[in-house]
């Protein structure tokens, strides 16, 4: 009898370890779980059924004389002296990086190619804030003075540039447009480490018209939820937002606004706290505000580079993540620009079959969807 119960009660004793273990694998596991799966089905359920989002009206919003405003240390009031200029873009930098802003000078920032080639008036600036490190900054005033006096497109207030002001960056874009530049038909945002391609653009934009209302594209985020883990630096206390979704938005990577959405968001920006230092969904905020949706662009990129093939510079927008390549990139791009003309059905095919295997293998890329692929414009 006993020699019956042994193998019995073994079997009882392996599944209970077994589930003792699985149990203490989901409690160490339970935040990472938490905040990558569970607040994602959280915050994507809330957009759907509950995404009015009318708290932002009451609990974001401040008295715009109690936000502390800030200097200009270098600017350029005349900069958009010319009236017709299609797009305003702004390339968002820190003062020590000069060779950033070099590599987008002589390629997809360079003016004068987008004029003489392009046949357009593009203006290119970079907005920056003052280094957070004040034993830095005396070298570097200087350093900035005389890259500003050679180039003239430099932008500067006297906030510390940091990650947490971000947000503050990105009212310094709003606020230069409204005041110096609010006659251009568009403005684009985009950090220095972004490849634009701006042929690609330029064309998007014709394409759409000058006249054009109500436009907001980039890589569209829907049903984000705030991040809880405290080690993140995308971290938001739930005193500083308690609910489990934020409206929709576009990474701060890159993204492109028509002239009447700037000006609508940059007015609400006025009256919601600038403290909210996640400067995309401050903008998401500012958009619902104003009842503003993004509209997704499967070429605008993700937090990877675009795969170096000319079927996908064909279609690209923005590739994240580049910066010792952007010569090297614009180089392959001005050539698949010549290569262009030479499209038939069969280009379309092998282009086609291209994307595929680029774009919809797992864990090959994650700089455009896999429906990417089968995306003509």
């Amino acid at each position: 009898m006993m020699f019956l119960k042994m193998p019995r009660l073994k079997k009882y004793q392996l599944r209970l370890i077994s589930v003792c273990f699985s149990a203490l694998l989901f409690i160490t596991f339970w935040e990472k779980i938490d905040n990558n799966i569970v607040s994602h089905v959280m915050s994507f359920s809330y957009r759907h059924l509950f995404n009015s989002f009318t708290f932002i009206n009451a609990s974001l919003r401040v008295n715009p004389e109690d936000v502390l405003k800030y200097r200009y240390l270098i600017n350029h009031e005349r900069k958009c002296d010319e009236k017709d200029i299609l797009l305003l873009l702004f390339v968002k930098s820190s003062s020590e990086n000069f060779e950033r802003r070099q590599a987008i000078r002589s390629t997809w920032g360079n003016e004068t190619y987008i004029e003489k080639t392009l046949g357009v008036t593009v203006k290119v600036l970079f907005a920056l804030g003052l280094h957070p490190k004040p034993e830095y900054r005396s070298k570097l005033k200087k350093q900035l003075f005389f890259e500003d006096q050679r180039y003239h497109d430099l932008i500067q207030q006297d906030f510390k540039d940091t990650f947490h002001n971000l947000t503050l960056k990105l009212l310094l874009q709003l606020g230069w447009k409204e005041n110096y530049c609010h006659h251009s038909q568009f403005l684009m945002s985009a950090d220095d480490d972004v490849f634009v391609h701006i042929p690609n653009l330029i064309r998007y934009l014709q394409g759409i018209g000058r006249n054009a209302k109500d436009l907001w594209i980039g890589r569209v985020h829907r049903g984000s939820p705030p991040v809880r883990d405290k080690e993140s630096k995308y971290y938001v206390s739930r005193d500083m937002y308690p609910w489990v979704s934020y409206p929709d938005y576009t990474p701060g990577a890159g993204y492109v606004l028509s002239k009447d959405v700037a000006t609508r968001i940059y007015q609400a920006s006025l009256n919601i706290n600038p403290s909210f230092h996640i400067d995309d969904v401050f903008l998401g905020i500012c958009a619902k505000v104003m009842d503003i949706s993004p509209k997704d662009h499967l070429f605008f990129s993700g937090e990877g580079k675009a795969p170096y093939h000319s079927c996908i510079y064909n279609q690209m927008m923005t590739s994240h993540g580049h910066v010792s390549d952007i010569r090297e990139t614009w180089k392959r791009v001005t050539e698949a620009e010549v290569d262009k003309e030479s499209s038939g059905l069969i280009r379309r095919l092998y282009c086609t079959v291209m994307k595929v295997r680029f774009l919809c293998v797992p864990f090959i890329s994650n700089s455009y969807p896999c429906k990417a692929a089968f995306f003509e414009q």
